[in-house]
């Protein structure tokens, strides 16, 4: 009985769902970064499989079709950055430079850490995509040797951390400009940031979005070669 009403696609859809917006309704009524609705949802999801011993293959049968809206919620991003389009000619080159040294930082200071620490080559090249939003994060990982999973939960750990800590740091480093908040959350947090952004305001919102999408492409193509140049 318990396998004929969980194992099917619509027990994750919904468990996803409730889960979220129990998530959403702590956020709205605390304000507290650490009642982020993506953590949350994530929280209640892992805690509800582990007491009720449910197989993750029966979750993943709905979190599959969730997944699969990710790189359409990827491309909806375009809206906001038509609206900024004369914004995003004015800013042109600070984007573009933004982009490049936060993709290099991101990849650079994943193998400095790593090799300071120890870490096994495969583990430390499946945090190589840590910066950019999944669908490109997990072809990459595949491309160069690294572990898919393990590339998913650094994703989402980089995305959660920028997602909650943004305010925070902006604030302590006095960085108002909403350019400058755009362009930092999406090059260093993909959609979790770029969700954040949109937060904050349309034009942090499509600079986010733009960075997410630049940085993204500068990673896929940045990556294998800083591999290569590190020896890992």
């Amino acid at each position: 009985m318990k396998e004929e009403i969980l194992n099917n696609p619509f027990f994750g859809v919904i468990l996803s769902l409730i889960s979220y917006r129990i998530g959403e309704r702590l956020f709205r009524k605390t304000k507290l970064a650490v009642f982020n609705p993506f953590l949350i949802s994530l929280l209640i999801c892992i805690a509800f499989l582990k007491f009720f011993d449910i197989p993750l293959e029966w979750y993943n049968k709905g979190g599959d079709i969730i997944a699969f809206f990710l790189a359409p919620a990827t491309v909806a991003l375009a809206l906001p950055l038509y609206r900024q389009l004369p914004l995003l000619r004015q800013y042109a080159v600070p984007v573009a430079v933004g982009g490049l040294v936060g993709a290099v930082t991101a990849i650079v200071s994943v193998v400095l850490f790593g090799k300071l620490l120890g870490i096994d080559n495969t583990l430390l090249v499946s945090f190589l995509p840590k910066s950019i939003t999944t669908p490109l994060g997990l072809e990459l990982s595949r491309m160069i040797g690294g572990v898919p999973a393990i590339t998913v939960i650094a994703i989402m750990i980089t995305g959660l951390t920028g997602n909650i800590l943004s305010p925070a740091v902006y604030r302590l480093c006095r960085i108002s400009h909403p350019v400058a908040k755009g362009l930092g959350l999406g090059v260093s947090s993909h959609v979790f940031g770029t969700n954040r952004a949109l937060e904050m305001g349309e034009t942090e919102g499509a600079m986010s979005a733009l960075a997410l999408v630049f940085a993204g492409l500068l990673t896929v193509g940045l990556a294998p070669l800083l591999k290569f140049l590190f020896g890992l």
